[in-house]
């Protein structure tokens, strides 16, 4: 049985318009959780997420991050479907996520949980929920995720689902939040003579590398204010003096 503060937010996701209180979803969703923050991500191509709504910093750092290194349990959820649940970060073996057990101890998350979004064999995205202490879910916390996660998976399959052509204007509240790394990897692919995933590669071990986001780096990319050379180091673009 769910409780009564999720039907609170499952009526918001039958709403014929809600467009516009897609924050007031995920964050509404958080606090029956009692969690910290809210994500929902959509699976591309090759298993990756792509950000769809995010309720708070925090969360969207650590997405970021999963997106960098390529690894952690949102990318494991996508990939398997089934949810993989994190109580401590600090407590991962270095072994199951090994660039991430290294980053742990300085990442605000503390405790994540993601839940699968799918019917079937079709796989939509990954809902998940994060924290900014340790700790389990407590049973009701759980069932009540997984009807959110359910909730979620039929709007984003119904009437009301994100378009993934590019044609929701800049501003919609249904663009995809990671769209500039997808330009970003065409570019490098075409400047490096790179496959795609390889040049998806190269940013994420400038990202890494660098100390930076791969969000950030790929919008020096697209601004032309970074270029990576086929050596491995990234390098502004050249600029010419005129007279």
């Amino acid at each position: 049985m769910i409780s009564d503060r999720m039907v609170g937010v499952l009526r918001l996701l039958q709403l014929d318009d809600w467009s516009d209180g897609v924050a007031d979803v995920t964050a509404a969703g958080a606090e029956a959780l009692g969690v910290d923050g809210l994500a929902v991500s959509l699976v591309t191509e090759g298993d990756l997420t792509e950000l769809l709504w995010c309720s708070d910093a925090t969360t969207r750092h650590f997405e970021d991050l999963q997106l960098t290194l390529g690894e952690g349990p949102g990318l494991d959820a996508a990939r398997t479907g089934t949810m993989v649940w994190v109580p401590d970060l600090a407590a991962v073996r270095m072994a199951r996520w090994p660039a991430l057990a290294m980053e742990a101890p300085d990442v605000p998350a503390r405790a994540v949980f993601c839940f699968p979004m799918g019917i079937g064999a079709i796989r939509v995205g990954v809902m998940t929920a994060v924290r900014r202490t340790p700790g389990a879910l407590s049973a009701q916390q759980a069932d009540d995720a997984v009807m959110l996660a359910d909730s979620l998976t039929a709007r984003c399959l119904g009437s009301g689902e994100p378009r993934l052509d590019g044609s929701s204007p800049a501003d919609s509240p249904h663009t995809l939040q990671h769209a500039v790394i997808h330009q970003a990897t065409g570019m490098v692919s075409v400047q490096l003579a790179l496959p795609l995933p390889q040049a998806l590669l190269r940013l994420r071990a400038h990202a890494y590398g660098s100390g930076r986001s791969i969000t950030d780096v790929s919008q020096d990319v697209v601004d032309r204010r970074l270029r990576l050379d086929p050596g491995g180091n990234g390098t502004p673009p050249t600029v010419v003096d005129k007279d």
